[in-house]
């Protein structure tokens, strides 16, 4: 009895614990919920600044100045997101295994190398003295906003930590990110295009290489000419021997420093927060457009965004509204609307109700990969166009936490770090914008300020940001494109392969002042159009080079539904954006049925009857659109998938040889040149282990439904929903046993996929929407996923999803006020 007694009030003493740890570490969870009504004291105001916030919890930040707004808006980031603020910093820092552990080691090795730190420190330096005090302010309010809080956000609760200040150059960091985001696998794209280019005769290598596609839908200008299929006497699979055109990749050979190379994004944590893509088609993308006076129904020019990235929580973009005195004319005021970037003091897409803007990332070509010479005579040195010059060597520490330190060394050169070393023993830097601090170190507030669509492309152009495309209107009704970040003026190549620079011929002049960027200005049709494919041709097209670009299809569904419509409404842009036809898998569709209808391709046998159940549910649940409860879709597309896989893998199977790390998707090419043969269907470029194209098709097929059946045995229940289901996440939630997945939204099947406008796929998708007539804000439309607060007790953590899962439409400018929170001086 005494036992049990024992036994008894040991458990009650435990479950008491318990009970006591899960009220404090509420109560913990609560206190750092961010202030939306009374009064704070922020030191730095110049006078009291006004947060008005709607049911939503999107904000208007009525202050005194500019520096103000930056100021309140540093504190209120902070306040609903400082986690992701912190997150955004430390990925391209390579900092992120000091708050999470040896996890995120591999990592930060990766991009250790870039010294992306220091590249900030330096370009923050170089600021213009007012940009550089609005980073200032905002940094301050950042650290205000952070201890305003009754705890620290409750991530560190989670991981034990403590948040660190934040620095006005973590701003730049913050800007690094999104390079590494949205460029940092630039220098796989040439790597993959190098080997390709060393490996084959150069008419295959172009066969492979063009960038162009039968759906490419330019604004201006032709779709690139795609070469000739190359003949036997160029190129012929028959000659090899089969071992030869199978893929033996070697995962052991060293991989070019990129955070998102393999295996480093395996990592749930690791490939959330640098946005790692992994499939074929997945790159960070975005679709945006204009219409003109004459094509909208408000009389001015319409603009619609919606940028593609991963979709996590919190999202990535935080909805605000500026309101504070016009400097050229103190009696007006600025109306600044749209959607920031939690760690930065701008409005990164919006209006100003003179002119509107987005953005979509720019295929463009923005680094190179630079093929070091060593000096004969002294391992040390390499050679360059002034002779030798030693390797500037850095030592980089590693403090993961829980772990030892880790010192590694890089070595820099005068083009930028070396990143890869080949399997010949060649070593490679890269030459890359991001490595520029001067690049770096512009205003990126300028466009908040143009009147015109003249004065906002001279704004855009040489600013510090990651190229995108630039679609604009104004209230006169013009419209405009162009690129905004730098571009490089190269000299003797054109930036596709790797080449060595050490004689000079090969080189970067600079960068093109604003007067010779690519523009586009009131085209004829009356309308722009971009989706990460190519926007000009020609001169211009050279200009901007190519480091990667989308199939056209989303281009070319945006610009037709855009050319059906008289006077566009921002509800129309919704529409379009919303868009999920099935264009670009319907001649998919159609090769599928005819191999499958062929004498003999279905007969007896287990085989036989999967095939024949294959082509049953393909012919007859076919919706035509990417639609989640279609069979069709789903098993047309995993066919597509098998069959591009096949034949590009044996077609680029030298390059393995010479490249035991190659992998043709980093290519971003496989649709046009796949087509183009199952089109002519060449005996020579067949694979030698199929006697015809149809023997390989049906391979293909039974490869498809092989791994269809991986998720169950029934093919009628492989719908485009089962697979395109929503994993928006918090990066933390894997690692929090029982509570974890209460962080993350409901894993709703998703409509659209990458070859639709509608472009979705489980773990990224259109991080806004918006549509917006500058002067008509009261017309548009604009929602994001999740909601505005990172913290899971606000009711702003989940609250826009639903709004952008269905894609209902959600005002532009934000509603009634429903709480004030005033920030004060003193």
């Amino acid at each position: 009895m005494r036992i049990l007694r024992y036994v008894i009030v040991l458990l009650a003493v435990a479950g008491a614990l318990i009970v006591m740890a899960g009220v404090y570490a509420r109560s913990q969870v609560r206190a750092s919920l961010p202030m939306v009504d009374g009064t704070s004291r922020v030191p730095g105001l110049s006078a009291t600044v006004k947060v008005d916030r709607d049911s939503l919890g999107v904000p208007t930040i009525t202050g005194q100045s500019r520096e103000d707004v930056a100021r309140a808006l540093g504190f209120l980031h902070a306040q609903d997101r400082f986690f992701q603020m912190d997150l955004q910093r430390r990925q391209p820092a390579g900092e992120l295994s000091g708050l999470v552990g040896p996890r995120a080691l591999a990592a930060d090795e990766a991009v250790r190398v870039h010294r992306f730190r220091n590249v900030a420190h330096r370009a923050f330096e170089q600021t213009e003295p007012a940009y550089r005090r609005l980073l200032e302010a905002y940094a301050a309010g950042v650290n205000t906003g952070l201890a305003a809080l009754g705890a620290a956000p409750f991530e560190y609760l989670v991981l034990r930590a403590v948040p660190e200040p934040w620095k006005p150059e973590d701003s730049i960091l913050t800007v690094l990110a999104m390079f590494n985001t949205l460029q940092g696998r630039q220098g796989l794209f040439e790597q993959t295009m190098g080997a390709m280019r060393d490996s084959l005769p150069e008419p295959m290598f172009r066969f492979l290489a063009t960038a162009g596609s039968e759906w490419d839908t330019p604004v201006v200008g032709s779709a690139i000419v795609r070469p000739p299929t190359p003949g036997p006497d160029v190129f012929d699979l028959r000659k090899m021997h089969h071992t030869e055109t199978q893929n033996h990749r070697n995962t052991e050979q060293p991989l070019l420093k990129a955070a998102c190379n393999e295996p480093l994004g395996k990592d749930l944590f690791v490939a959330s927060v640098f946005q790692c893509f992994r499939d074929e088609h997945l790159i960070a993308g975005s679709n945006n457009w204009a219409v003109d006076a004459a094509h909208s129904a408000s009389g001015t020019a319409l603009v619609a965004n919606d940028m593609h990235l991963a979709i996590n929580v919190p999202t990535i973009w935080y909805r605000a509204s500026f309101a504070f005195p016009d400097p050229a004319g103190p009696a007006a005021t600025e109306h600044i609307n749209g959607v920031t970037l939690p760690g930065l003091p701008s409005m990164v897409v919006g209006s100003n109700g003179h002119v509107a803007w987005g953005f979509t990332n720019s295929g463009g070509d923005w680094s190179d990969l630079v093929m070091i010479d060593p000096d004969a005579r002294d391992a040390t040195q390499y050679l360059t166009p002034d002779g030798a010059k030693p390797f500037e060597t850095y030592r980089e520490t590693l403090a993961a936490k829980g772990a030892d330190l880790k010192t590694i060394q890089v070595r820099w050169t005068i083009w930028g770090p070396i990143v890869w070393k080949d399997a010949k023993g060649r070593e490679y830097a890269q030459r890359w914008i991001a490595h520029d601090a001067a690049a770096l170190s512009s205003d990126i507030t300028r466009p908040e300020r143009a009147r015109t669509v003249d004065e906002l492309m001279i704004a855009v152009a040489g600013l510090g940001i990651p190229n995108q495309n630039v679609t604009m209107g104004d209230t006169t009704g013009r419209i405009a494109w162009t690129i905004g970040g730098a571009i490089p003026r190269r000299v003797g190549h054109d930036g596709l392969t790797p080449a060595s620079w050490a004689d000079g011929t090969h080189r970067w002049d600079g960068y093109l002042p604003a007067a010779e960027f690519p523009r586009i200005a009131d085209p004829a049709g009356g309308r722009i159009w971009t989706a990460n494919a190519p926007v000009v041709d020609g001169a211009l097209l050279a200009t901007i080079g190519e480091g990667g670009y989308a199939d056209g299809i989303r281009a070319r569904l945006i610009r037709d539904r855009l050319m059906a419509i008289v006077k566009a409404t921002p509800q129309d842009m919704l529409h379009v954006q919303l868009e999920d036809t099935a264009l670009f898998l319907d001649r998919w569709r159609t090769l599928v049925l005819d191999a499958l209808r062929q004498p003999g391709a279905v007969e007896a046998g287990l085989q036989s009857r999967q095939r024949e159940e294959f082509r049953r549910l393909v012919e007859t649940t076919w919706t035509g659109r990417a639609s989640p409860g279609s069979v069709a879709y789903r098993l047309v597309r995993q066919f597509r998938t098998a069959l591009v896989v096949r034949v590009m893998t044996t077609l680029t199977s030298p390059a393995r040889r010479i490249d035991p790390s190659f992998d043709y998707t980093r290519s971003l090419r496989g649709e046009s040149p796949v087509w183009q043969l199952l089109t002519e269907r060449p005996a020579h470029l067949l694979d030698p282990q199929f006697r015809t194209w149809d023997e390989l098709i049906l391979s293909a097929v039974d490869e498809a439904i092989a791994e269809l059946r991986k998720s169950g045995p029934a093919l009628s229940d492989r719908t485009w929903g089962e697979f395109n289901r929503a994993q928006v996440w918090h990066p933390l939630a894997s690692g929090i046993p029982f509570f974890g997945r209460y962080l993350n939204m409901p894993g709703d099947p998703l409509p659209g996929d990458v070859y639709t406008p509608r472009a979705h796929s489980p773990r990224a998708g259109p991080s806004e929407r918006m549509a917006v007539s500058p002067g008509h804000e009261e017309d548009g439309i604009l929602h994001v996923p999740t909601g505005q607060s990172g913290h899971p007790l606000s009711p702003h953590y989940n609250d826009q999803y639903r709004l952008w899962l269905n894609g209902e439409p959600s005002p532009f400018l934000p509603g009634p006020t429903e709480s004030t929170l005033t920030l004060t001086p003193r």
